[in-house]
């Protein structure tokens, strides 16, 4: 699935209409609309943007996050010292806006796709 389709797909899920998503994120309704009528995808500076507005991770946006090998299904839970960094950061974590944590999970995932 092209990126632009991905983008109407959660605008449809999340019951956002394309006036809406145009005033989020400042990107002009003509490019907005040629992401549906020609195909096109948007440029890679507008990413974080959309994803912003959205409210979704680049992850999501960027790649099939919907079948089987979505690593975010694939998570097996181990005990974490009070005392470790891991914890800290896990505590971090949840001590961000939801906007920050979707941030930091894109920047995570992006991360793991490059050490691939």
């Amino acid at each position: 699935m092209q990126i632009g389709e991905k983008i109407y797909k959660y605008l449809e899920e999340k019951g956002m209409s394309q006036a809406e998503f145009v005033s989020k994120t400042g990107i002009s309704q003509s490019t907005v609309s040629d992401w549906k009528r020609k195909g096109n995808n948007p440029s890679a500076d507008k990413i974080m943007v959309i994803c912003d507005a959205l409210e979704i991770t680049p992850y999501e946006l960027l790649t099939d996050t919907e079948g089987e090998n979505n690593p975010r299904k694939q998570v097996d839970y181990v005990a974490v010292d009070k005392d470790s960094r891991e914890y800290m950061l896990i505590e971090t974590y949840h001590e961000l806006s939801d906007n920050g944590k979707q941030r930091l999970e894109g920047y995570i995932d992006s991360l793991r796709k490059a050490e691939e």
